[in-house]
């Protein structure tokens, strides 16, 4: 079996990562698991199978599926919205 990268959204709030992580220690094979609480994307790399990967997190009691293409595009948008009312809010009416 070759060593596989999964990307997953998972939604992660409060102390979910650890929860996450404790999930995918009882899975055979995972060699790194990368958390971006902010995007609430995590990358798994190892030998085990992508659906069992999901399967654990579920079973965890996360909500999780693979990562799209629509969840770079919602992030993107998301990024960009808050850049510019971040910026908006740099000027001043007096």
């Amino acid at each position: 079996m070759n060593m596989e990268t999964v990307e997953l959204k998972v939604e992660m709030v409060g102390i979910h990562e650890k929860r996450l992580r404790k999930c995918l220690s009882k899975l055979r094979g995972i060699e790194k698991v990368e958390v971006d609480g902010n995007s609430q994307k995590v990358v798994v790399i190892g030998y085990a199978h992508k659906n069992k990967i999901l399967k654990a997190i579920r079973r965890g009691g996360l909500k999780a599926d693979f990562w799209s293409a629509q969840n770079e595009l919602l992030q993107a948008y998301a990024a960009s919205a808050s850049y510019s009312s971040f910026r908006f809010n740099n000027f001043s009416f007096h």
